[in-house]
């Protein structure tokens, strides 16, 4: 019997140690903010003791922070040469997220910014060779509120550092997360205009723990399953193929690892303009499509090419259904689609949308001064006159009929101040027509806003809704 319990005992030791070692390792490494500088109780609130509460006991993570480095190494701290970078490498995390580069805005620092990223290719190279091939995530440095120029100063962080930690995830390969948005338009969280308290760590670890947590197929590659020649370039850090298809310029935007299901947005117009949720949203797996049919307006031949480059993109491997997202005249080219395609939609995000184009286009022809956008629309509907274009009846407004069929949602941004499409005559008539055929819409007012910019500094209100439209995809 004491054999038997000694066994068991044994038994019981072995299985406890393994599952000790089997915790995947994840390493922060950073300045302050990773530190958790001037957070009370930085031991539970900095954003890695906030990250490992979300990942729960599967997941050991630590916090390799030192306040004041810097990446570059000709920088007044350089992390590199510090022994917490080197007991980082000892320890042989299998996730490593980097949030370095803060520092290396300030003035005294950014003259050396043409090193940078030599110097952070070098960092990350330090961790590629280690023996267990870790996932590497870098953070963009996140939003400073001081107004010191000599000091970390946002401009700074905006043009140059941030552009350029993209660039250097796109050249190493490896995985990127915007921190600026997130906290932009969260100043009251950062008490002394630089650092987050508890609460901006919280913000800060669930958007890293919403990229970590996502359920991956890295296994599928769109660009191996396309046949046209590829032209591979750079977008915000991702891989972006360019490729012409029936005469149209088209892109594709492919996550460092797609998504289960491959989700995919759709830009309908106005390729990487205000570009915030859909950079967001590759963080989480889904891909970003465009093909170019300007200025066809929405019109049976632009549908024809997008129902060939939807067949297209289906039969390479991504979802049946697809976020349609489109900016100011964009709305046109999305919901004429979608009227005619309910099934093969999941959601629908306009901001600003143009939805009564022939209204819009009879007030300036009454004017006498037709611009090109508007004798576009003419030809393209074959249309003579007024008379004809204040008959048009092939507007989103026209067309919520056909539009609820989908059953999807839809979520519009509108500008209340809107100086170029009257909200009047397009999102909130657009607004009443669905409501009254029980369609699902939200419509988020930026009041005294104008026409641009478009989009939200912080997409979280965006991305949240197309993550719920698609979570069951």
């Amino acid at each position: 019997m004491f054999k038997k319990k000694y066994y068991i005992l044994l038994i019981t030791l072995a299985i406890s140690t393994i599952a000790v070692q089997a915790k995947i390792k994840i390493a922060c490494i950073g300045a302050s903010i990773t530190y958790g500088a001037g957070i009370a109780q930085r031991e539970t609130n900095a954003y890695p003791a906030q990250l490992q509460k979300l990942m729960g006991g599967n997941y050991e993570v630590r916090n390799f922070g030192i306040s004041g480095t810097t990446l570059l190494l000709k920088g007044d701290y350089p992390y590199q040469k510090t022994v917490k970078f080197n007991e980082t490498l000892q320890w042989n995390p299998d996730i490593v997220i980097i949030d370095l580069g803060g520092n290396d805005a300030k003035a005294i620092n950014r003259k050396y910014i043409s090193d940078f990223k030599t110097d952070y290719m070098n960092l990350i190279g330090s961790f590629k060779q280690l023996r267990n091939q870790p996932r590497i995530v870098l953070l963009t440095a996140m939003v400073s509120f001081v107004k010191d120029s000599a000091g970390i100063w946002d401009p700074v962080i905006t043009k140059k550092i941030n552009p350029l930690i993209q660039e250097i995830a796109f050249a190493a390969k490896v995985e990127v997360i915007d921190m600026h948005a997130p906290l932009i338009n969260h100043q009251e969280l950062f008490p002394d205009l630089l650092h987050p308290n508890a609460e901006g760590a919280s913000i800060m670890a669930n958007t890293v723990y919403s990229c970590l947590s996502i359920k991956r197929d890295p296994s599928f590659d769109i660009f191996s399953r396309l046949s046209n020649p590829l032209k591979i370039s750079g977008f915000f850090g991702y891989e972006c193929a360019d490729f012409n298809f029936e005469g149209r310029n088209c892109k594709v935007v492919k996550p460092k690892s797609a998504a289960k299901g491959h989700p995919w947005v759709w830009r309908a117009r106005f390729w990487a303009h205000e570009p915030q949720a859909d950079i967001a949203l590759l963080e989480k797996g889904f891909h970003i499509v465009y093909c170019d049919v300007a200025e066809l307006l929405g019109n049976q031949t632009a549908i024809d090419i997008w129902n060939a480059y939807y067949n297209l993109l289906v039969n390479a491997g991504l979802n049946k259904k697809a976020v349609m997202e489109g900016m100011s005249r964009g709305g046109i080219y999305v919901f004429n689609w979608a009227a005619e395609n309910p099934e093969k939609v999941a959601c629908v995000y306009v901001d600003n949308p143009l939805l009564n184009i022939s209204g819009w286009a009879g007030a300036i022809l009454e004017s006498g001064k037709p611009n090109d956008m508007v004798k576009a629309f003419m030809t393209g509907f074959g249309l003579k006159d007024l008379t004809e274009v204040k008959n048009f009846n092939k507007n989103p407004t026209d067309r919520t009929a056909e539009i609820v069929k989908g059953k999807y949602p839809i979520l519009i941004l509108c500008a209340d101040a809107d100086e170029q499409v009257k909200p009047s005559e397009n999102t909130l008539d657009f607004e009443r027509k669905i409501l009254a055929k029980g369609g699902q819409i939200k419509v988020i007012h930026k009041s005294g806003s104008a026409h641009h910019p478009h989009s939200l500094p912080n997409p979280k209100p965006i991305v949240d809704f197309i993550l719920n439209a698609t979570a069951k995809l």
